[in-house]
């Protein structure tokens, strides 16, 4: 297939998704209809660019999202997200404390909301960092160098990183459920309300971290393909950055607000980057 017709092709599949979440969640009042397909949609990506551009780079960066679509998807069904009616499941719980918010209160305020942002934007980005697939189809006879090898490494081990905080999440939510176990596993977070052992001693949201370093890396293919360190594709992973900062801020003011030990953690760990040194005696 010519890139011109891939790149047609995905954004048919991107506006066709966008229009089915606006719809079906304008219906059923249940915004989460994006998150259902955020896992999903670069697989669809990268197999449709595999099976119209074969080459043995694209097969490693199709092998490589497959995976990572397969373990976000197992995470966000084990969390109640995927329902067998497929517009139902769980709904994240910032979606229903936007809409109390006085700016977007109303249906129609709410709605182009919806529309705008929360279908059509989140979308258009879940294109844009999977667009190093397009860039790999284009450059489709470049031969795997290094640089390849060193995105599949770092975005494997980023992936392992992002499974691994997620399981201590859903671990510490499960306990959290329950009544206080005998083993004391995470009895410091229980207490004070919120996960702050394991990897989220090191910084406050691994696996918020893990997700953008993982499409930092994929961007890496890119280069890779095409022998250009900065290119177009670059445009994705930059928004992911920017998307994760903000969602980052809201998170936080909501467990501020719920538990009052979370201000000295917050002075204590840092957000996204481990320290490489730290000083003083932890608690």
């Amino acid at each position: 297939m010519h890139p011109e017709q891939l790149s047609s092709l995905w954004i048919i599949i991107m506006i066709s998704s966008a229009l089915l979440c606006f719809v079906v969640s304008e219906l059923t009042r249940n915004y989460s209809q994006v998150d259902k397909l955020w896992s999903l949609l670069p697989v669809i990506y990268s197999i449709v660019t595999l099976v119209s551009s074969p080459s043995p780079r694209l097969l490693i960066m199709s092998l490589l999202v497959i995976t990572w679509g397969f373990r976000l998807s197992y995470n966000f069904h084990r969390k109640g997200g995927y329902n067998i009616i497929p517009w139902k499941g769980e709904e994240d719980y910032r979606w229903q404390i936007l809409r109390k918010n006085p700016a977007l209160q109303g249906r129609i305020r709410f709605g182009l909301f919806n529309l705008l942002f929360i279908s059509i934007y989140q979308n258009f980005l879940i294109l844009l960092f999977s667009t190093p697939l397009l860039l790999a189809a284009k450059y489709n006879n470049s031969p795997v160098n290094w640089i390849d090898i060193t995105a599949a490494s770092l975005m494997g081990l980023f992936i392992f990183i992002e499974g691994t905080s997620d399981n201590q999440q859903f671990r510490f939510h499960k306990l959290k459920r329950q009544a206080p176990g005998s083993d004391g596993l995470y009895s410091k977070s229980l207490k004070n309300g919120f996960l702050s052992e394991g990897l989220w001693q090191y910084v406050r949201h691994p696996n918020f971290v893990s997700e953008q370093a993982i499409w930092i890396s994929f961007y890496l293919f890119s280069v890779a393909a095409s022998g250009k360190w900065l290119n177009w594709t670059l445009a994705g992973s930059v928004l992911l950055v920017l998307l994760f900062i903000g969602s980052s801020e809201m998170t936080e003011r909501i467990s501020s607000s719920k538990y009052p030990a979370y201000a000295d953690y917050k002075k204590k760990v840092p957000k996204f980057l481990p320290r490489l040194f730290r000083s003083g005696k932890r608690d």
